[in-house]
C-alpha cells in the first residue's frame, strides 16, 4: 500500500512540471498590435492647375504634408489644436498676352466642426432654506443653506468651417513658395468629430486682371 502511494504521488507531481514545459515551449501568441500610430504624414492631393483667358497657365501645388491633432493647452474639451505642416507652391508660365505685375500665395488650413457649441446657460433659482422652518421666530436661524436649483441648458449649433490663415507670400515674378514646419492651429466651441485639411491661394495679376487658382488637400478625419 505504501509503495502504490508512492508511485501516485510521484505521478502527481510530475503533471504540473510537463504542462509547466509543454507551456515553454509553445509560441506565445500574437494579439491585436491595435490600430497604427498617427505620425501626422498626409498624403497631398493633385495640383490645381488653370488656364487664364489671356493665356497664363497658373498652378498650385503641395507635398511633404503633416496633420497631428494633439492636446489643446487649454485643455477643454471643445478645443480642437493641431500641428501641421508642409510646403506649398504657386507657378505662372505660358505666354500670355498680358503683362504679369505679380500676385500673391497664401497657405493655411480648413477646420470643420461637426457641431459647434453654442449658449450655455443655467436655468433655475437660488433660494435660501432652513434646518427646521417652524423654528423661524424673526431673527436669521442657524443652518441656513443656499440650493442651487435647476439644470444647465447647452444649445450647440450647426456645425461650421473656420478657415486659419497661416501664410501670405507677395512676389513680383513665379514661382513662389511657402513652407511650413511644425505650426499650431486652434479652433475652440468644436464638439464630436472635427475635419482638417489644407488649402493654398495662388493670385496671378496683370494691371487689368487677377486669375486665382485654389488647392485644397485630402481631407483627415479626428
Amino acid at each position: 500500500m505504501l509503495k502504490r502511494f508512492a508511485v501516485v504521488a510521484g505521478v502527481g507531481m510530475l503533471l504540473p512540471l510537463g504542462v509547466a514545459t509543454s507551456a515553454f515551449a509553445d509560441p506565445a501568441p500574437v494579439g491585436d498590435a491595435g490600430p497604427p500610430v498617427d505620425t501626422g504624414v498626409v498624403v497631398s492631393d493633385e495640383p490645381a492647375t488653370v488656364t487664364s483667358p489671356d493665356g497664363w497657365t497658373l498652378t498650385v501645388a503641395a507635398k511633404d504634408e503633416t496633420e497631428l491633432p494633439i492636446a489643446p493647452l487649454t485643455t477643454a474639451v471643445s478645443s480642437r489644436e493641431y500641428l501641421v505642416g508642409g510646403t506649398f507652391t504657386g507657378t505662372v508660365t505660358g505666354k500670355g498676352k498680358g503683362t504679369l505685375t505679380g500676385g500673391t500665395l497664401e497657405a493655411g488650413y480648413q477646420i470643420g466642426c461637426g457641431i459647434e457649441l453654442g449658449q450655455i446657460r443655467l436655468v433655475g433659482s437660488v433660494g435660501a432654506q432652513t434646518a427646521n422652518a417652524n423654528l423661524f421666530t424673526g431673527a436669521i436661524p442657524t443652518g441656513v443653506t443656499f440650493p442651487l436649483v435647476g439644470s444647465i441648458e447647452v444649445h450647440p449649433k450647426p456645425g461650421t468651417v473656420t478657415q486659419v490663415p497661416v501664410d501670405k507670400k507677395s512676389f513680383k515674378a513665379a514661382p513662389a513658395r511657402i513652407t511650413l514646419k511644425d505650426v499650431h492651429i486652434k479652433v475652440d466651441g468644436c464638439l464630436g468629430q472635427s475635419f482638417l485639411r489644407s488649402y493654398a491661394t495662388l493670385t496671378s495679376s496683370t494691371a487689368d486682371t487677377d486669375d486665382i487658382v485654389a488647392y485644397y488637400g485630402v481631407t483627415k478625419t479626428v
